[in-house]
């Protein structure tokens, strides 16, 4: 029988303790968390009289550290009632406790000695068949295992989460000599399916994959940054979303990670792996070393690559270390007609192409950083690990790379970039030559779906492990049924087709109102449902701002009140379809694309899922079927025997504010997702595949459409009620007087108008509803300011 896991400690309650603790109860697990007990009595302790008996100096450590981490931003936890599952402790009075446990994190300071004396003790408490795991970074297994019982070392390896464990998916598990397979099943299983994560089994090397490879590209840049003359800025601006990284790109990121701590792992590196063909590439450039002794360590102590600061006028600055002087300056915007060129390129495939293609100083710098590391890469096969998808897996999920190396590689052309290597001097590893002799010219293979990858012991193509219970779309690419500009249709097996929307940040206009509609008939004729997601960060941030402030600065009235009658009449069609649609949501899903949620037979939402109907922030008012829908839903709640005015209030703030959730967990508080009805997916990779899941279970058991229904609205006696107190609201000048419109308009749709008593009517009705206080809300100078700061800064100006 395959061991459960129900209740964990962690050990150790410093920033990767705590947060690691605050995420396995996201996932549901009871856990203990345990700290140290403290030297001595602080001040404040002894001003209360306590004494060092007393529990809440005893683990006053543990405390401070887990409400240090509630508050940290971004929150590790899902939702306040989370911390419910978290018990907390300390090793003198409470580590007997893991005797209850079914595995045992260890999570203290990276010093082999200190982590080696926690696993006797440990071994004092544990029962036999206890799982043990360490959250080591880089020590290896093999030796925080020695000294330890068979039975120990059977049910011991390395679990190295990275931080913030909530929002960085890798989890590498690293199996010591002596690990039972069964353990790191169990363990791979559990990351995958219940802590959400990307499980990478790695081998017991130095800093094991993600490390090796990350710490690598950012010491090659370093190095290329001297010897051909690049500002912090520059390189910045090359090294984020422009090739797929994140907006941190390089400096940023060192800023988070802690200059000293980067340092560490490159001495590391340098010392541990004598072996490594690029082992110079490890050596500590002056200017790191020269910070680290001036305590400019990043975001720990203030100051790093950057440093947050504030002007004469009292505005905040930015200003980037110059590595020459190490004095500060303001950071300047690095400006290259080829790059703002890129930028437009829509696909990334296409726009690392054009990049190494630049016969400038950029493409200089882009081609020998990429094949630099690209060599380096397949240098590590099978060095770090076997089996290539494995470092694919854990740069895309530790780094948040969008493509890993190979991926990159491929995207290049395997072939053309062997060449340009060794045009620089650079030479791939024999197996990539001897992979192509053999007419594999990549090294996937993608077809109907499945994914393989080359194996270098059988030369040739494997299926990659698990693919098969997965639906990443860009292995349906021959599965295509219909596209254009902003959507693509996708028959993902089983009879189920999936609607992709890929415009920019996945907003929403004619071409996804299109490709919704082409969709549905095509599932209403010849499939069995349908599921409207992709796998891009975002579900969607709404509806195309552009397009609304385009019509309404030219008063094209009729046009638009076609446009937001389209958006009711495709969420309607989304809700009375005669065949199951499930959405998949996932980060943003903002004004329209939480409409199209609030529609659906059922969302199947990604736990990082950040919902709410955000129109009141720019002036508007949800007008996709979005405030019918929670008018509905109060409607909903009165059948059941709610009392009826507390019910629409609810509502009411919920869109009046504009209030987004921070986790799909907070969108049920929301009423944005219904219990017992949504489902909450913990891992994204498996979300469009769960998603699709729900349309065969619905379909299976025989699918009815609803019934439209009628609508219980409460007139003058909610309008009242609102209209009292969006005055008080005013008068005590905590909205504006455009704020007041808005939510005057907003309170008589979803009080059903200016109805004497409480009536029953249509969605139809409130559909019109809420298109006429849209479209009047369109013409009003103050919405007009708002939209046109939304697509200038970003965000909604307030006036």
């Amino acid at each position: 029988m395959r061991k459960r896991i129900q209740r964990v400690a962690v050990l150790g309650a410093g920033v990767m303790g705590s947060r690691i603790a605050c995420h396995l109860a996201n996932a549901g697990l009871q856990v203990w968390l345990l700290d140290m007990v403290p030297p001595a009595l602080n001040e404040k302790e002894k001003q209360q009289g306590l004494t060092t008996e007393n529990p809440s100096f005893r683990n006053r450590i543990v405390h401070d550290a887990l409400q240090a981490a509630i508050k940290s931003k971004p929150s590790p936890i899902f939702h306040q009632n989370v911390l419910q599952r978290i018990r907390t402790g300390n090793f003198e009075d409470d580590l007997p406790r893991i005797a209850e446990c079914d595995w045992i994190i260890e999570a203290v300071v990276e010093q082999l000695p200190v982590k080696q004396s926690l696993f006797e003790r440990v071994e004092q408490y544990r029962k036999p068949g206890t799982y043990v795991s360490t959250n080591t970074s880089g020590i290896p297994i093999h030796l925080l295992a020695e000294g330890r019982s068979s039975d120990f070392r059977q049910h011991f390896c390395g679990t190295h989460f990275f931080n913030p464990p909530r929002y960085l998916p890798l989890l590498e598990i690293i199996p010591g000599p002596d690990t039972q397979p069964e353990m790191i099943e169990v363990l791979n299983q559990l990351g995958d399916r219940v802590l959400g994560k990307t499980t990478v089994i790695c081998k017991d090397t130095p800093a094991f994959i993600a490390n090796r490879i990350g710490v690598f590209s950012m010491m090659l840049v370093f190095r290329l940054m001297e010897q051909q003359g690049w500002k912090i800025e520059e390189i910045d601006a090359l090294t984020g979303p422009l090739i797929g990284h994140p907006k941190s790109a390089t400096f940023r990121t060192a800023d988070v990670v802690g200059i000293d701590t980067m340092v560490h792992v490159a001495r590391g590196l340098y010392e541990n792996c004598p072996h490594d063909e690029q082992r110079d590439i490890f050596q500590v450039p002056g200017f790191l070393q020269q910070m680290v002794s001036n305590q400019r360590l990043g975001d720990k102590t203030g100051a790093g690559f950057y440093k947050k600061t504030k002007s004469a006028d009292g505005q905040s600055e930015i200003l980037v270390l110059r590595l020459d002087t190490q004095e500060y300056t303001p950071r300047q915007k690095f400006q290259h007609p080829a790059i703002e060129q890129a930028k437009n390129i829509g696909t990334l495939t296409e726009r690392l192409q054009f990049l190494h293609g630049l016969k400038d100083r950029v493409g200089e710098f882009f081609r020998h950083f990429t094949y630099g590391l690209l060599a380096y890469v397949s240098h590590r096969i099978p060095e770090i690990a076997d089996e290539l998808y494995k470092v694919d897996d854990a740069m895309r999920a530790g780094f948040g790379w969008e493509m890993g190396p190979f991926e990159i590689w491929e995207a290049l052309g395997v072939e053309p970039t062997i060449a340009a290597m060794e045009a620089l001097g650079l030479k791939p590893a024999p197996w990539v030559k001897d992979m192509v002799n053999k007419g594999c010219k990549q090294f996937y293979a993608r077809e109907n779906g499945r994914v393989q990858y080359y194996d270098l012991q059988e030369r040739g193509y494997r299926p990659v492990p698990g693919s098969q219970e997965l639906i990443l779309l860009r292995n349906f690419s021959q599965q295509v049924l219909w596209q254009n500009a902003g959507t693509t249709l996708y028959h993902v097996g089983d009879g189920v087709l999936n609607l992709a929307i890929h415009t920019k940040m996945n907003t929403i206009g004619s071409e996804v109102i299109q490709g919704i509609q082409k969709a549905l008939e095509w599932a209403e004729a010849h499939y069995e449902g349908l599921v409207i997601g992709q796998e891009a960060p975002n579900f969607s941030a709404g509806a195309n701002v552009a397009l609304i402030l385009t019509l309404a600065l030219e008063q094209e009235w009729d046009e638009l009140a076609a446009a937001v009658q389209a958006f009711q009449q495709t969420s309607l069609h989304i809700r009375y379809a005669p065949v199951p649609v499930i959405v998949a949501a996932r980060g943003l899903t903002l004004g329209g694309g939480c409409e199209f949620c609030l529609h659906a037979d059922a969302v199947q939402a990604h736990a990082e899922t950040y919902m709410g109907l955000v129109e009141v922030g720019v002036g508007l008012i949800p007008a996709g079927g979005g405030t019918k829908e929670m008018t509905y839903r109060a409607s909903i709640a009165y059948r059941q025997g709610e009392i009826d005015l507390p019910k629409l209030q609810e509502r009411f703030l919920t869109v009046a504010m504009a209030k987004v959730s921070a986790s799909a967990a907070e969108a049920f508080d929301l009423q944005l997702l219904r219990p017992g009805h949504d489902q909450v997916t913990m891992n994204a990779n498996r979300l469009l595949a769960e998603a699709k899941q729900r349309v065969l279970e619905m379909a299976r058991r025989g699918y009815v459409p609803p019934t439209p229904p009628r609508i219980k609205v409460l007139g003058r006696e909610a309008l009242g009620l609102f209209l009292t107190g969006i005055y008080a609201m005013q008068e005590g000048q905590y909205i504006s007087e455009h704020d007041a419109k808005v939510a005057k308009k907003l309170a008589y749709v979803m009080s059903g108008g200016d109805l004497s008593e409480a009536t029953e009517v249509t969605e139809q009705y409130l559909l019109d509803l809420e298109r006429e206080a849209f479209l009047s809300l369109c013409g009003e100078a103050k919405t007009l300011e708002r939209l046109q700061s939304v697509l200038k800064h970003g965000r909604p100006v307030r006036n």
